[in-house]
């Protein structure tokens, strides 16, 4: 039997420290190999065409060409190769990390710091560094087992169509993926999709800022929703992330605080490491949004699956959820909770993501709606919410 080749790692980073720790994160999984080392940007360009790596780990801050020019680089190349920065949690090395995600790297990994020895900072990163490149360098995205019975999976649309979902199988046939509580499992009856909508909800993981900055400009000054946004960052990042969007918006951009009102014209970035929620106001008609730290879910926080369950109580049929690229599970449980309340669901197809994880278990269960590329998400958005407005328009206008 032929065994399957390693994946080939390219290490490009300024410290001999970093780079010697990273070959032995890379040597703790067999799977992968380290095909390269460079210590510098423009080293990384002659070694990318003699080597042809399957992934890049690439440091932010290096002397003679520094990541970022880096890898704008290689994207002017045409060179498609997965990349994932390396970045203190400093708030330069934040914010060239966030540009850098918006202009094409993959993910991104913290330098490991304040660790007691040498085996718990290789510990720590291999953690964090290793199911990111598997799930980057995987040629087609694995979706769980436990979460593709529930129903007849979501054709995809490449062209704005779509096809709406309308049957499911028994309960019986149904398991939720791993990590998902199962103290908490919803009722397996699922309502038809709402037509009016009152509120936009995302998730979004691995990919999610280039993803955002494609589809959070695309609706307009007047889109009459309010639109919540969960993307798994760090704190530092998250803020970061908010104002760079800010300055690509028709819509007030800005990171979640706590008592907030939830209002039509504005976009709320969850804050990282905090969970974002919904809750009603006992003074106002508006919600409000509500921090807390409490427990991660999914091995996330802040976590979709929060922020999706508060909305379900709150908001109800009205809900019009997204999953957009990210590793894992998280966004599932919520997507279910939103189908059996009525709500409209859409998800970003495998072609577009950086990572079919999060938008592969809901559509692979049945959970939505339409399953489309990136690039058509903005359009549907915009289709289903004025879909929304105009039946209520017409509506007042036959009572009067």
């Amino acid at each position: 039997m032929i065994q399957p080749r390693a994946w080939r790692i390219l290490i490009v980073d300024d410290s001999a420290v970093m780079r010697s720790l990273l070959r032995t994160v890379i040597g703790t999984d067999t799977r992968l190999e380290t095909v390269g080392t460079a210590s510098d940007g423009a080293s990384a360009l002659r070694a990318m065409e003699a080597l042809h790596p399957d992934l890049i780990l690439l440091d932010v801050e290096m002397p003679v060409m520094d990541g970022l020019s880096t890898l704008k680089q290689m994207r002017m190349r045409g060179t498609k190769v997965p990349v994932i920065m390396c970045s203190t949690l400093t708030q330069r090395g934040a914010r060239v990390t966030i540009e850098a995600l918006a202009s094409g790297a993959s993910d991104y990994v913290a330098k490991p710091s304040g660790f007691a020895s040498r085996e718990a900072a290789v510990k720590a990163l291999a953690q964090e560094v290793i199911p990111k490149i598997l799930a980057l360098t995987s040629a087609t995205q694995q979706v769980p087992a436990a979460a593709t019975r529930m129903g007849q999976p979501a054709s995809v649309s490449t062209s704005g169509v779509g096809h709406v979902l309308t049957s499911h199988s028994d309960a019986r046939s149904w398991a939720p993926p791993p990590g998902y509580p199962k103290n908490q499992l919803p009722a397996i009856k699922l309502l038809p999709a709402s037509t009016r909508h009152t509120v936009l909800l995302i998730g979004v993981s691995t990919g999610g800022p280039a993803a955002l900055e494609l589809l959070l400009p695309a609706l307009p000054a007047s889109f009459p929703l309010p639109v919540l946004v969960v993307q798994h960052m760090p704190e530092l990042f998250t803020s970061l992330l908010a104002e760079r969007l800010a300055t690509r918006c028709p819509l007030r951009v800005r990171e979640a605080a706590t008592g907030e009102p939830v209002r039509p014209g504005a976009i709320l970035i969850a804050r990282g490491n905090w969970h974002m929620e919904v809750t009603p106001s006992s003074s106002s008609s508006s919600p409000l949004i509500r921090l807390q730290q409490e427990v991660a879910e999914n091995h996330c926080r802040p976590a979709v699956d929060v922020l999706f369950r508060s909305a379900v109580q709150v908001y109800g049929a009205g809900i019009l959820g997204v999953i957009l690229t990210g590793m894992g599970s998280d966004g599932f449980a919520g997507c279910r909770l939103i189908r059996e309340h009525g709500g409209t669901v859409l998800a970003q197809d495998q072609a577009t993501s950086a990572v079919w994880g999060m938008p592969g278990v809901v559509a692979q269960a049945g959970l939505a709606h339409r399953v489309l590329a990136l690039n058509d998400i903005a359009p549907e958005i915009l289709r289903l919410a004025g879909r929304g407005q105009r039946e209520a328009v017409e509506l007042r206008e036959s009572v009067v």
